[in-house]
């Protein structure tokens, strides 16, 4: 496995996979990252050339784990140098990726794929070999995808102790938005509020705000870089939830009541803590209708463990 990128997300595979027993190695445009993967025993270099043509002959998994902003140059590259190797990504939107792979003519051995796990933290020190363990692993499935890439890459995640779960990249988009690029947003705003407050505000400030902010910590750049990159679904998920607030504004003020939205949010936060993820035991990869099938199974809740 060859991993383009050795930031947490990037980094922590690289970590993963070799504690998984496979022979993997790593690139980085900043040479300060790629020699300390190399101090820590790890397989990394500037060289991005060399690293693709090592994928070509070993016919090796190509993880593409930089910023949305760096894909055009990085797919240049594998398409100069390793065409025809499964290819993957872990970047946090899939339909902006899925086109862009789609431009440079890589999309017959294109996987999307986004590990579901992260920190507020960055850069290859941030990185866990333990990281994706337990975590949902959202591995694409389009209809032209081809089903023996798509096992490759769903028994990388796997072995990295994560859970499967397939989607297509719209799908998948639309909810991203609602459960991590929104939460971002609502972060920064709730950071900006409190500090408006002064310091009493801050000084005051436990769990609760503690929790709601952790991800404004995370680098503004790759807050925008996921965001921007999934602008449409981001609005229409950010208008929702400006529209509850707004409704209850106008409650609180008119009756000074706040029962309506605290209500609904403690349902909707029941219901994520008792969802159950079910097994995909019979799925057929590669039978007629396969990644709908699968798609499917992901939309109610349907999880791959093991292949």
């Amino acid at each position: 496995m060859c991993v383009l990128g050795l930031g947490l997300i990037g980094g922590s595979l690289l970590r993963a996979a070799a504690a998984a027993g496979r022979p993997a190695w790593g690139w980085n445009r900043s040479a300060e990252s790629a020699e300390q993967a190399r101090d820590d025993g790890y397989d990394a270099d500037t060289d991005l050339r060399a690293a693709l043509v090592r994928a070509r002959d070993q016919d090796a998994i190509v993880v593409i784990a930089v910023p949305e902003p760096a894909l055009d140059s990085v797919l240049d590259r594998i398409g100069e140098y390793a065409p025809d190797c499964t290819l993957t990504d872990v970047v946090s939107v899939k339909g902006s990726v899925l086109a862009a792979v789609r431009r440079h003519g890589l999309a017959d051995r294109f996987v999307g794929g986004h590990p579901m796990a992260g920190t507020a933290e960055s850069g290859w020190p941030a990185g866990d070999v333990d990281l994706f363990r337990g975590a949902v692993w959202v591995v694409a499935a389009e209809d032209d995808t081809d089903p023996d890439d798509w096992t490759r890459v769903a028994r990388l995640a796997l072995d990295c102790g994560s859970v499967v779960v397939p989607a297509g990249a719209d799908e998948h988009d639309s909810a991203v938005a609602r459960i991590s690029h929104l939460p971002h947003l609502l972060a920064e705003a709730l950071a900006v509020t409190a500090a408006a407050g002064g310091d009493l505000a801050l000084a005051l400030a436990a769990g609760s705000y503690r929790d709601g902010t952790r991800v404004a910590g995370t680098a503004p750049a790759l807050v925008r870089a996921m965001c921007e990159a999934n602008a449409q679904a981001l609005t229409v998920a950010l208008d929702e939830a400006l529209a509850l607030l707004t409704e209850a504004r106008r409650v609180l003020a008119e009756t000074g009541g706040t029962e309506a939205l605290v209500e609904a949010g403690h349902a909707a936060r029941g219901r994520y803590d008792n969802l159950d993820r079910w097994e995909i035991s019979d799925a057929a990869i590669g039978a007629p209708g396969w990644p709908q099938a699968l798609r499917d199974a992901g939309r109610r809740g349907g999880v791959i463990r093991a292949l």
